[in-house]
């Protein structure tokens, strides 16, 4: 009789978050699907992410000599991009006025509860998050590429779009390594953690959809360098119309 093929750890988290990723995937396409032409809604998203992956990779440099350390695949850490399109989008100076919406924070807590009680359970957040833009970035670069060429854009590169850039190696190479690392991964630890594992990969979108429904096509950065031009605006229009009464009297 033939041995009994075990089912991938990687396939257990995906077929456990079918439901709740497919109700993720409408709600980013319906959010996120006008960020290719609409460079406010792209920014926002951008910032909504910004943090959690920034956390993350902490996480992956604090955890490093674990289990965990196995996931840091070369070329897939992605804080250096979002900073670099968040300065090309918002302007070199973002960060000042910038402060995390109540959403992102909620999230970043419940990432720091997990550290501090059990580390590897950010492991499902590393996977999907990582799994998902490499995946769903590469998508979207596509589309901005097509957009370029529909408007007959003489640009060889996409500005703003660094998030979704893989340079160290190919898309499709860097998603194996780290499918198979989790499914190495999954064979170290025992079945307590690997259940938890498979629930807290729910929470994974639960807590992605919370933070992407807050986006309104301007976050709050963005409203406040809209509201500064607003005011320029109108104030030149003053100007002009100052200037225009006292040359025709």
């Amino acid at each position: 009789m033939a041995a009994k093929v075990e089912v991938p750890f990687t396939k257990q988290m995906r077929d456990v978050t079918r439901e709740i990723h497919n109700i993720s995937d409408t709600l980013i396409n319906a959010k996120l699907g006008i960020a290719m032409s609409n460079d406010r809604v792209w920014a926002e998203g951008l910032l909504i992410f910004y943090e959690v992956f920034q956390y993350l990779e902490g996480a992956l440099e604090r955890h490093s000599h674990s289990l965990i350390g196995e996931l840091d695949i070369p070329g897939i850490r992605r804080t250096e991009a979002f900073e670099k399109d968040l300065s090309y989008y918002l302007g070199a100076d973002w960060k000042k006025d910038y402060t995390p919406r109540e959403s992102v924070c909620q999230y970043l807590k419940h990432l720091e509860k997990l550290e501090n009680e059990n580390p590897y359970l950010l492991m499902a957040y590393i996977y999907h998050l990582y799994m998902g833009l490499l995946s769903g970035g590469q998508i979207l670069r596509r589309k901005k590429v097509l957009l370029q060429k529909l408007r007959f854009s003489r640009k060889d590169t996409l500005e703003g779009m660094a998030v979704t850039e893989i340079t160290d190696g190919s898309v499709s190479k860097i998603k194996k390594q780290m499918t198979e690392a989790m499914n190495h991964i999954a064979g170290e630890i025992d079945e307590d953690i690997r259940q938890k594992l498979l629930e807290e990969s729910k929470v994974v979108f639960i807590l992605n959809n919370k933070i992407v429904h807050s986006i309104e096509g301007a976050g709050a950065i963005v409203t406040v360098k809209l509201i500064k031009l607003g005011v320029f605006g109108a104030l030149t229009v003053l100007l002009f119309t100052y200037l225009r009464k006292l040359l025709t009297g």
